[in-house]
């Protein structure tokens, strides 16, 4: 039986993802890779990245999560929409990688992107997010998908719950009883002093701050096992100032 891995925040930076792949985890076709998102928007490999994951995918069984940098970057290419926030965020080092790709490869891209999925439940109830959902039923019902990329205030929740409530307590939060466990990524668990993913209720948070001075992690679903590569920033030495 494979692995079924849950893969952080990428954002750019593609030596990291490729150490955590082929040198930590040492994936097999037998393993289920599934990507929370955000892959672009940070090191200066962001294209580079899709690139690789649409060939990994080729070879391997992913599963592709839509992150809000995801989302601002296909705008950015489908339609020329950008935002100084965007730009100031990471967007640039996206523009860039772009301008090194040709038309096909660009529209290659553009089909990843659309294809992307704003969530996913697998057989044991678990559910993979980017960054979370509001609706106390469960993501389905949401009105508006950009919660699914954009929210945070599933993982607020879980760091603010009393570690001791019970989860039959009637206090306790409706939104975490609607699965087996969470997996998300979007907020840095380096915010709260934290350098592997976190555990608060049933949520995992695996974005573990590649995009700045942390690691890129992989988690195992089921064994809660833990890989990381190298902090990112001291794979990409010649770009270690800008974070």
């Amino acid at each position: 039986m494979g692995r079924t891995l849950a893969i952080g925040d990428i954002h750019g930076g593609l030596r990291a993802l490729k150490q955590l792949l082929n040198e930590k985890v040492e994936i097999t076709e037998e393993d289920t890779i599934i990507f929370l998102g955000d892959y672009v928007d940070g090191w200066s490999d962001s294209a580079k990245v899709v690139s690789y994951l649409i060939e990994l995918s080729k070879e391997y069984k992913c599963i592709f999560m839509r992150g809000n940098h995801d989302d601002l970057t296909h705008q950015w290419l489908e339609s020329g929409t950008m935002t100084e926030k965007w730009l100031h965020h990471g967007g640039q080092s996206s523009i860039d990688g772009y301008a090194r790709l040709n038309e096909e490869e660009k529209q290659e891209h553009l089909r990843f992107f659309s294809e992307m999925q704003n969530y996913y439940v697998d057989d044991q109830n678990r559910l993979f997010v980017h960054a979370g959902f509001t609706n106390l039923h469960g993501p389905e019902y949401e009105y508006y998908s950009t919660g699914f990329y954009w929210d945070r205030t599933l993982w607020e929740m879980a760091l603010a719950l009393d570690e001791n409530i019970k989860i039959d307590s009637p206090f306790f939060p409706k939104r975490l009883q609607v699965f087996e466990a969470i997996f998300i990524g979007h907020t840095p668990v380096t915010r709260i002093g934290e350098s592997f993913p976190v555990n608060k209720a049933n949520i995992w948070n695996v974005d573990t701050g590649a995009a700045f001075k942390g690691s890129l992690s992989a988690i195992d679903v089921d064994s809660k096992k833990v890989w990381q590569s190298d902090p990112v920033y001291t794979l990409y030495p010649e770009e270690s100032g800008r974070n």
